[in-house]
């Protein structure tokens, strides 16, 4: 599959059954967040949060997102916001 942006591929992580962990009259599936671009649920969040931003005007383009984080969520707003061309600083 072809994607015109890192963007379009957040959210398209496979569904997967379990076939052994599970009792056989129960069907388990696991979402398998970790196939998103920056490798974790935390890029659903990012984009959201850049996406509602914009759309409430709260973020014009050229100005700079700052996040308080050391994990998953600072990876996934740096990919989100480069992506969108803002400049990103993780504190």
């Amino acid at each position: 599959m072809k994607y015109n942006s890192v963007l379009d591929t957040i959210g398209n992580t496979p569904i997967i059954r379990i076939n052994r962990l599970a009792p056989k009259h129960v069907q388990l599936y696991v979402k398998t967040e970790s196939r998103n671009p920056g490798g974790s649920v935390k890029d659903r969040l990012a984009y959201a949060v850049i996406n509602d931003a914009e759309k409430r005007g709260l973020l014009k383009p050229g100005q700079t997102v700052v996040e308080a984080t050391s994990g998953n969520t600072g990876i996934a707003l740096a990919m989100v916001c480069a992506a969108k061309g803002y400049p990103f600083v993780a504190v």
